[in-house]
This record gives structure tokens, C-alpha cells and sequence, in this order.
């Protein structure tokens, strides 16, 4: 049958890949996530600056949905078009090795809520519990090469399935919801400076992690060539954001009126299963646990897919060497999917040897995918400050360039707040994939760099040097 009729996505299928995508494992660790680092008045206005933020960029992959309707994957090859080839091969490589880390976070959390119940699984990292990772990463390596509509089919089930259990912790958070404990949370606690410059310090500690809970927000531009409709890719991105958006923060602020901060920032991973468990004892925390399971298999799998598009369509764009291109009978992109899946066993067994695994996984991930979404920011203001596709519509080219400034300004924000020791850990993994940019160069008989890209090629390299001499010494620690 022609891929025509078997691969093509409806809106309901994009719009369960982009929720799919972004409701994972963080949005279990929210309530400790956030009790550690700030009270109330912090939490809003942390998910205000990153829900504006995420809006306002998922308002770009809307416009650039509808302004490039020729250009697969936005995540890259906005970058490559509007910046240069190695740019986009940056994008690509930060977007992929990004979705391959949050892949391990995932099976560390799993296996550190099993630890609850099983110690020889320990926080997620333990041999046993990467062993058991391993054999699940290539069950779904096979799942996955029998297609991508099945595979889709399969999640828009598992979507649905693991919203059920977050809607429920949400309504018993709100009978057993107490104003006076909600009230002493709102700075953080009696003894918490009540300042803005507090307040500020409090919410820079969250910002990887909102990022992290809202990635997947490209789910349905890196899915683009399966659209049923090309518009249908702006709405399900705009429709998923505000369906995941209302479960974040729920879920984190509604947390702050059942129990003081200190008692939700010293639980462990997962921490709702923690809060549950004090409103409605025991079976709460393996209720939440196994809808916990149930998430992240589906998050992976929605991953999975997303990551395995990433090398296949940087090789029709010339970023990674035409390897990467072929396809089985079933249309997966098999040797992107085998090359995801060995980079995610890689970093599996990496996890053996972090003290936080876990977070590690998580704050890396945001990390790495910023850069991306940095990318695409500036390409929306690019085009809209050029007026390139406006002519047809002249009216719209103030909005999109106010948004997508708002959009590039996040990002940035977001970079600056995730900390130094993040871009140096990108930069550390950047220097050797390029390995791949230069094959896919050199095989075509391109030049490799231009000046420009020659460039950030020696920034990247400096960058790798000092992160590993900072791994080296001790003063970045993993």
C-alpha cells in the first residue's frame, strides 16, 4: 500500500503526539521539583514566564508551519535555511541527542519508582536496574520498526490512559485542599526573605525544569510530512500546549495546599505518588506509580519516534551522511532508529556512574534542546523582520515579529538560567557528532565550513576542552 494512504496523521493523532510527548516523567516530579526551590508566589511565577514563554514559541511553529509549508522537521531546518548548513546540523544534533537523553530519564524513573517497591532497583541507576532498561530499549526498538502509524495508534491510547490518573490526583488534591497550609506556602515558609530578589533566586531553580516539562511542544512540526492537513500541525501544537499546560499547574500549585513545603521537597521521585499517598494512604502511591509507568512507556515511545525522524530527515537535508536516509518496507527510518537506540543505550550505561542520575538526565535534556528552540525563535523574527512570506499578508508580520521575539528572548532567558556547566556539557557532545556533518559534507564533496560556521566550530571545540578539563578536575560534577 503507498505510504500516501497508510502514514498520514489526523488532528486528534497530532494532537495526542504533542501531549504524549510532553507529558513524561516531569510532570511526576513537580511537586518536590518545586517545593525544593520555591513556594507559591515562586511556582506562578515560574509557569507564567514559561508558559508565556513556550506560548509564544509555539506560536512560531505555528506561523513557520503555515509560511514554510515545504520545509519537513522545523526543528533543524528552520536553522538550516536560516542560518547555514552547519547551524542546522547544530539544531538537529541538539534536538536529537536531547530527545535520546530524555529517553534514559525515563527508564531512571521508572526504575527508581520501582525502586520503592523493589530496592535492587535502588534510585534508577543501579546494574539490575540498567540491565532491565536495556532489554525494554530494544523491545521497543522492534515494536517500533513494524511502522510509524501503528506505533502512532498505540500512543494515542496510552495519551488517554495516562491523563486518567493525573485528572484523579488532581481532584482529590482539591477535597482534601487546605487554605491555611496553602497560605503558609505561598513564600516558602516563615523563615524564607520575602523579597523579590528571593523570589527571583527561587524561580532561576525551576527554569530547566519547566523547559523540560514542555518539551515536545515540536511534536507535531518534527511529524509534519505524516500531517493529514498541513494546518493541522499549528492547531495540534497550540491545542496539546494548553491541554498539558492546565495539568502542570495543577498539579504544582495545587500540591502547596495539602502539605507544608519541607515535607513535599524531601520526597522522592515521584513525588506526586508522595503526595497522594499522605491524602489517601498506601494503594494512592501504587496507583500513581503504575500511571506513572504507563506515561512515560507511552512519552518514550512518542520520543522514540520523534528521535528516530531527526538523522532520517538531516540526511535529505545534507546535515548527516545519506546512511541515515534508509527506510524498511514498514517506512521507518531504520538505521536513525538503530543509531538513536545505541546513543540511548550509551548514555544507560553512563547512568551507572552520576550520583543524580535522574536530574542530570532532565536539566541536560532542556539544555541541549534550547539550543533548537533558540533557533527556530530567530529564524520566526528572521522572516518576519525580512517580510518574506507576508506579502499576502502584510497584517500579520508585526504580531509574528513580536512573538517571535518574546519567543527568542525565552529562550535565551532559559539558557542563561540553566547555568554555565550545561552549555559546556552541550559543547562536550557537539565537538565529536560533528564527525557526522563532515562525512555527510565530505561525501557529498561540499566544502565543510563556511567562515562563519568555521567559527563556531572553534567556540564549540574551546567549550568541549573546558568542560572536560572541568569533568577532569572535579569542578563540573555529574
Amino acid at each position: 500500500m503507498a505510504e500516501s494512504t497508510v502514514q498520514k496523521l489526523a488532528l486528534p493523532a497530532l494532537i495526542a503526539m504533542v501531549v504524549g510527548s510532553m507529558i513524561g516523567s516531569g510532570i511526576f516530579t513537580l511537586p518536590s521539583r518545586f517545593a525544593g526551590a520555591t513556594g507559591i508566589y515562586g511556582a506562578l511565577i515560574a509557569w507564567v514566564i514559561a508558559a508565556g514563554g513556550m506560548l509564544m514559541l509555539a506560536f512560531v511553529f505555528q506561523a513557520l508551519a503555515a509560511r514554510k509549508p515545504d520545509i519537513d522537521s522545523g526543528i533543524f531546518a528552520y536553522a538550516k535555511y536560516g542560518f547555514g548548513e552547519y547551524w542546522g546540523f547544530a539544531a538537529a544534533i541538539g534536538f536529537w541527542i536531547g530527545t535520546c537523553v530524555g529517553n534514559v530519564s525515563y527508564w531512571v524513573l521508572i526504575k527508581s519508582t520501582l525502586g520503592a517497591f523493589f530496592p535492587v532497583f535502588g534510585d534508577g541507576n543501579t546494574f539490575t536496574a540498567v540491565a532491565v532498561a536495556s532489554v525494554l530499549v530494544w523491545a521497543f526498538h522492534f515494536l517500533i520498526l513494524r511502522g510509524v502509524q501503528g506505533a502512532a495508534g498505540i500512543n494515542k491510547i496510552v495519551t488517554i490512559a495516562k491523563i486518567v490518573p493525573l485528572l484523579l490526583f488532581v481532584v482529590v488534591l482539591l477535597f482534601n485542599f487546605d487554605g491555611q497550609v496553602f497560605y503558609d506556602n505561598l513564600w516558602g515558609g516563615e523563615q524564607v526573605d520575602k523579597s523579590f530578589g528571593t523570589i527571583w533566586q527561587q524561580v532561576r531553580q525551576t527554569m530547566l525544569v519547566t523547559v523540560f516539562v514542555f518539551i515536545g511542544i515540536e511534536a507535531a512540526s518534527v511529524y509534519s510530512r505524516y500531517a493529514l492537513k498541513r494546518e493541522d500541525v499549528g492547531r495540534a501544537t497550540v491545542l496539546g500546549f494548553i491541554i498539558v499546560t492546565s495539568l502542570l499547574i495543577a498539579v504544582t500549585v495545587l500540591s502547596f495546599g495539602v502539605l507544608p513545603r519541607a515535607e513535599i521537597a524531601a520526597m522522592r521521585a515521584p513525588s506526586v505518588a508522595g503526595v497522594m499517598a499522605s491524602m489517601v494512604g498506601p494503594w494512592g502511591a501504587k496507583f500513581i506509580s503504575a500511571g506513572l509507568i504507563v506515561s512515560v512507556l507511552g512519552a518514550y515511545l512518542a520520543w522514540s519516534l520523534l528521535a528516530a525522524e531527526v538523522p532520517y530527515l538531516a540526511a535529505k537535508y545534507g546535515l548527516f551522511p545519506k546512511y541515515f536516509e534508509k527506510t524498511n518496507d514498514a517506512k521507518v527510518p531504520a538505521n536513525s532508529l538503530l543509531l538513536t537506540n545505541l546513543v540511548v543505550q550509551g548514555f544507560l550505561i553512563v547512568t551507572m556512574f552520576t550520583q543524580y542520575a535522574f536530574m542530570l538526565a532532565l536539566e541536560l535534556t532542556s539544555a541541549l534542546t534550547l539550543i533548537p528552540y533558540l533557533l527556530v525563535a530567530v529564524y520566526g523574527l528572521k522572516i518576519a523582520f525580512s517580510g518574506e512570506s507576508y506579502d499576502n499578508d502584510p497584517g500579520a508580520r508585526k504580531k509574528d515579529m513580536l512573538v517571535a521575539a518574546i519567543a527568542t528572548f525565552y529562550s535565551v532567558l532559559m539558557i542563561y538560567s540553566g547555568g554555565l556547566k550545561y552549555i559546556l556539557l552541550s559543547a562536550l557532545i557537539y565537538l565529536p557528532t560533528t564527525l557526522l556533518f563532515w562525512r555527510a559534507r565530505k561525501d557529498a564533496g561540499l566544502r565543510i565550513f563556511s567562515k562563519g560556521e568555521m567559527v563556531l566550530f572553534m567556540v564549540i571545540a574551546l567549550g568541549a576542552v573546558v568542560a572536560l578539563a572541568g569533568l577532569l578536575t572535579g569542578r563540573i560534577a555529574v
